[in-house]
Formats: structure tokens, sequence, C-alpha cells
């Protein structure tokens, strides 16, 4: 069993601390974050995810993960920490760079440091050369130089956890290893194969960076043919609902289903990494990339069509979350169709979103804006959007709802 420090404990770092404590290993979880880290110090998730809570709680309660604001000395550090995007769609690596000098006084040879985050290509040697300029007295591996001398093993092994499912898939998964050096990542794998029934494929490191973003592209791709399909049924007059139901009666044809756009922090981000990286080149990636963003508009504007019939309509947004039976709101674009009906000075909006139990900030505090029940949204609504398929929404009864303007924006009808 190992010492091991996670750097990050949201959405990839929480489950991942308490899956190595309950195998064994000593954990000790690091946040800047001071409530996740009351809440996780008291064995408590600070986020909806099945079975989370009670592997938690047997972690805290058996002392093998124990948390604190700043990293501690260990066999192996994970860094999981955001990888958001700054401006220009260009990827924002601070966090990972705060992590890195963070652990940077504490490595000690024979040290793992493993990159969970989704990042560019080209980011893991970034974090070995931060290391390496910030400790001198240590040899550090260079990519594709295999040095039996390095003292520290890097490596990036990125997530591939699905909300809803994290636990199942962190260890039923494959993994990808993708060491600076062959032996950083085998030092890496020796962490993973205590947890993870998965096949673990090693690579070096700008493979697996370049893999966990063309797997999050792959699926905007796919994500954008259906959303444009639903814009160009809509002018068309088609039922692109039906039309893709007798499309993927073909063999060889598989076609998502259209939404209200592309959310999460994978999907919605990564493919950004590659634009920036060969602007020129990823046109098709890029592409894609814009139609899911202005996906939410679309389904906005249709709303406010609807809406400039009535002389004070009152809207209800059926879900925030970016995907079914979630409460993360992180890049929803339901939050943004939200949004942009707020702002709509003589609407009334009224959210149903049973997995939150208040407003998100942009929402909150708006005097036209209150989170209801779902009961009290077909009462009173003029105007039903379905922006997210939630669980209890596909239980409605659809004849409550006669006499209303629906927008459906994710087929729930059907």
């Amino acid at each position: 069993m190992m010492q091991v420090c996670v750097v990050g404990l949201g959405y990839i770092g929480l489950p991942t601390a308490a899956m190595l404590a309950s195998r064994g290993h000593e954990v000790i979880g690091c946040d800047i974050n001071p409530r996740t880290l009351r809440m996780v110090g008291a064995g408590q998730a600070s986020f909806q995810e099945p079975d989370l809570q009670m592997l938690l709680s047997a972690a805290v309660q058996t002392g093998r993960l124990r948390v604190q604001a700043t990293p501690a000395e260990a066999e192996c550090y994970i860094l999981a920490v955001p990888t958001p995007f700054g401006p220009g769609k260009q990827p924002d690596l601070s966090f990972v760079e705060a992590a890195t000098d963070a652990i940077a006084p504490l490595l000690r040879r024979g040290a793992v440091v493993i990159l969970e985050s989704t990042a560019p290509v080209g980011a893991t040697e970034a974090v070995t050369a931060r290391l390496a300029a910030a400790r001198p007295d240590l040899r550090f591996p260079r990519h594709g130089e295999e040095d039996a001398e390095a003292e520290i093993r890097v490596a990036h092994c990125p997530e591939r956890i699905l909300p809803g499912s994290m636990l199942r898939e962190l260890v039923a998964n494959d993994r990808i290893i993708g060491g600076v050096t062959e032996a950083c990542a085998r030092a890496a794998l020796r962490l993973y194969e205590s947890f993870v029934t998965g096949q673990c494929y090693l690579t070096d490191c700008r493979t697996a960076e370049f893999v966990k973003l063309i797997e999050n592209s792959y699926r905007d791709v796919n994500i954008a043919f259906a959303n444009e399909l639903s814009l160009i049924g809509d002018r068309l007059g088609v039922d692109v609902w039906r039309a893709i139901e007798l499309a993927n009666r073909h063999p060889r044809v598989a076609i998502l289903q259209p939404g209200a756009g592309v959310g999460g922090h994978c999907i919605a981000v990564d493919p950004w990494f590659l634009v920036a990286a060969v602007p020129e080149t990823a046109r098709l990636i890029r592409a894609a990339r814009e139609v899911n963003d202005a996906k939410p508009d679309w389904v906005a504007e249709r709303i406010l069509r609807h809406a400039a019939r009535f002389r004070d309509p009152v809207v209800a947004c059926f879900g925030l979350a970016y995907k079914p039976d979630v409460d993360d709101l992180r890049e929803s674009p339901s939050v943004a169709i939200a949004e942009r009906l707020a702002r709509q000075g003589n609407l009334t909006l009224l959210v149903v979103e049973p997995h939150v139990a208040a407003l998100p900030p942009a929402l909150a505090g708006l005097d036209n804006v209150t989170l209801v029940d779902m009961a009290t949204a077909c009462r009173e609504a003029d105007i039903i959007a379905f922006l997210v398929g939630h669980k209890p929404f596909r239980r409605l009864d659809l004849q409550g709802l006669l006499g209303k303007v629906v927008v459906d924006a994710i087929g729930l009808m059907r």
C-alpha cells in the first residue's frame, strides 16, 4: 500500500481519493475550497453521486482518508484540478501550475507524480519541467529519453468516468497511462493496478493527452451532427426525432439524439484544446464546437418567439443540469438558456431542477426567477420547455400539459 496525496477534491479527485482509501492506501486529500474541506473532513460528499457517500464515510471513519488545505509528503501525487479555457478559448493551466508548485517542495526520491486533469498535449512535460526548475537537487525524466538515474516519475492518466456511474467506471473502465518515459508509465501502473479491473494500456504522455482530447472531440462532433440535423429538420418541417429513428434502422448508422446543447467540463471544453494547438487544421472540431455552442441560443429564441404571444408570459424550464439525473451544472446549456430568458423584463421564469436545492448564482436573486416543483410549473406556466431528460420528467402525465405551449429540445414527448 502507498501514501497518496490527491490534489483537488472535485468530481474526479474525491471519488478517486475515496476509492484509493477503500483499497487500503493512506490518502491525503487537499483542496483550496474551505467548504469542500469541511464537508469531506466530516465524511460528507460535496456533490451527488450514487454510492460515493457510503465509500467516503467509510474512508474518513477508518482514517484512511484525511483532508487538509495543502499537500503533504507522499509516495504518489495525483493532480486532479480544473483545466478550463480562458479568453479566446485558450487552455488555462493555472490550476495545474499552482498544484505543481505546491507539491514541488515535498518531493523525495522515488516519488510518482500523476496528472489526471485533462490537458493539452505537452502539459505533462510542462509539469515535469516546472518541477525540475523548482527542485534542481532531483533528477527528472525527459520525454523519450529513458534514464535509469531519474529520481522522480511523472505520468498522465486521464480520467474516464461518467457522472452518475463514477465509482463503477472508476474501477471497470480501461485506463491509458502515459509516462514521460516508459519507466514513468510503469511506476504509475502500480497504483492503478491496485483498484482498476479494466485493462491498463501504457504509452507516452503525449499520446495519452491526445487520446483523451480525441475521445471527447469524437463525441462532440457526433452530437453536433445530431444538433445540426435538428436545425435542418425545423427549417424543412420534418420531425427530426422520427427521421433519426428511421435512419438508425440502417445497419451502419447510429445517429445520436439532439439536445439543448453540450455541457459538462469535458466535452464542452476539451475540443478547444486541440483547436488552440492547431487552429489551421482542426476545422471540423472547431465547426462542431460552434454548432453545439450555438444550440442554446437557438432553443432560447424558439421559446421567446412563443413568449411574444403573451402579455406577461410565464415560462417553465425543466432541467438545469448539463445531463440527465445529475446535479452538475458546469457549462450547462440549460443554464445558459435560463439566463437568456431571465434577462427578458416582462417574462416570469419558473425553474424545475430536482437535483439542486437552490438556484445557481447566475439566476439566484433575480426577482423574475423562482425554483419550483413540477406540479407548480405545470400549473402556472404558459410555456413548458423541456431542456434535460431527468427521469421524473419522463414520468409526467402529458395530458396535464394540454393547452400549454411546449418546446421540447430533447425529444421527451416522444
